[in-house]
């Protein structure tokens, strides 16, 4: 185990920006995390903790240690119908996806080609298409930093809402996801209460789709309507889709009509923020070496040497922009450093 010093963080960051870390280590076991943190020289470092870098946007350099979680593994068991599979922290996310889908293990489908790693899934309750990740959850087993003991969480225990976990709230910075258990299912029922998969399959002349070409539609979608990190630096959607009371839609919709919307629980309306920045004339937008996707607007892309200072500053004309025409606030889903 080395730790390295003055690191790039360029190539581990979808956005692909500049920023260095002062010092970096990459952690490939468990017990390596425990020596870590077990060594007084790096307790009064600040810290940052790294997956797949999906979700992050550096403003600036990071003045302290990286945490590269990059534990990798997967298994799994079966009882009755269920089948729990076990992933390593620094699995990429594609990656544990494909490997359901090729067992025909059913649940995860839906969630094809999100980039990121597993351990960074529960923090974001990630989700896509009609499925959240705590529809599949099981259980994680994390690190506690302050005490250096293991924990196991269940799917009660992580508080799960839209977009958000008690790995972002209460114990953001206090634990390192390092495996993720999930209950999967035998027996498939596909889940095609997103118009535009039912679209595609019909396209296709697909009545009875299997696993596998429900995940292969889900990633034709993607492709068509987000940009691949590789190819473009991107953090996928930047924004939350705002979550407000149905009195407030009422009125809302009284002075927009057609504005996109979605029921959500407990008498809340979930609102379109693609639609509203759309609107709001910036898709597709350029300005110096930023803007927004020519095919989604919620997506925020790098179209070359972009600063993460740049990107932010983007992101803030298009929330004064929203907040101007729509009276709604919207709210980054990427985490800014």
């Amino acid at each position: 185990m080395t730790i390295q010093e003055n690191v790039s963080l360029k190539h581990l960051n979808t956005f692909g920006v500049e920023a260095n870390a002062r010092w970096f280590i990459d952690i490939k076991t468990e017990e390596d995390l425990s020596e870590v943190f077990a060594d007084e020289r790096l307790k009064n470092y600040p810290r940052l903790i790294m997956g797949g870098g999906s979700n992050m946007l550096f403003t600036q350099d990071f003045h302290g240690l990286v945490v590269h979680v990059n534990i990798h593994g997967i298994s799994n068991t079966s009882l009755d119908n269920d089948i729990y599979v076990k992933a390593g922290g620094g699995e990429a996310w594609n990656d544990l996806v494909n490997y359901c889908v090729d067992n025909e293990f059913a649940g995860i489908e839906n969630l094809s080609l999100i980039p990121g790693s597993v351990g960074a899934s529960p923090v974001q309750n990630i989700g896509a298409y009609g499925v959240e990740l705590e529809d599949i959850f099981h259980s994680c087993k994390a690190f506690e930093i302050s005490s250096g003991k293991f924990r196991t969480f269940t799917k009660q225990d992580c508080r799960f809402s839209y977009r958000d976990s008690i790995f972002k709230s209460d114990y953001k910075e206090f634990y390192i996801i390092t495996e993720v258990t999930f209950r999967l299912s035998k027996t498939f029922e596909p889940n095609v209460s997103y118009g535009a998969i039912l679209q595609e399959l019909d396209n296709r002349k697909i009545n009875k789709p299997t696993i596998k070409e429900i995940s292969t539609v889900v990633s034709h979608i993607r492709v068509s309507k987000l940009p691949d990190p590789k190819t473009i630096g991107n953090a996928g959607s930047f924004f939350k889709n705002p979550v407000i009371p149905v009195g407030k839609f009422v009125q809302l919709q009284s002075n927009f009509p057609d504005i996109v919307h979605y029921s959500a629980p407990n008498g809340y309306i979930k609102l379109a923020a693609g639609w509203m920045i759309e609107k709001c004339g910036w898709k597709g937008k350029v300005i110096g070496n930023t803007g927004t996707w020519k095919n989604q607007a919620l997506v925020l892309v790098n179209h070359g040497e972009a600063t993460g200072c740049e990107i932010f500053n983007f992101s803030k004309l298009i929330i004064d922009s929203v907040k101007s025409r729509f009276n709604i606030t919207l709210e980054r889903e990427v985490n800014i450093f």
